[in-house]
């Protein structure tokens, strides 16, 4: 591999990954050579991975939600603003010719 060049993995292996780790049924250096991944990375997200696993039931994700949920809301509300003011000018522009 030359130098610049980066594995890119998504979060579904991450996680898989991570899982087994967490398990600690085979070793970092073992799941290293499965995975084709350095075992200091397996350990990086293992770490990750238990520490964000108690927000995954928590109240910040609900807030998380809300807010999107929030934000979908304006988008509308413009969309609805800009379609009625879009039909006023091509009203005025038949009437003005």
């Amino acid at each position: 591999m030359s130098v610049g060049m980066r594995k890119r993995h998504d979060a579904a292996f991450k996680t898989k990954v991570a899982l087994e780790a967490i398990k600690e049924e085979r070793t970092l250096a073992q799941l290293s050579s499965d995975n084709g991944v350095h075992a200091n990375q397996i350990g990086q997200w293992r770490k990750h991975l238990l520490e964000q696993l108690p927000t995954v039931f928590s109240e910040r994700r609900k807030a998380g939600e809300q807010a999107r949920e929030e934000k979908e809301a304006e988008l509308y509300r413009q969309i609805g603003q800009l379609t009625v003011e879009a039909e006023w000018v091509t009203k005025k522009s038949h009437q003005l010719r």
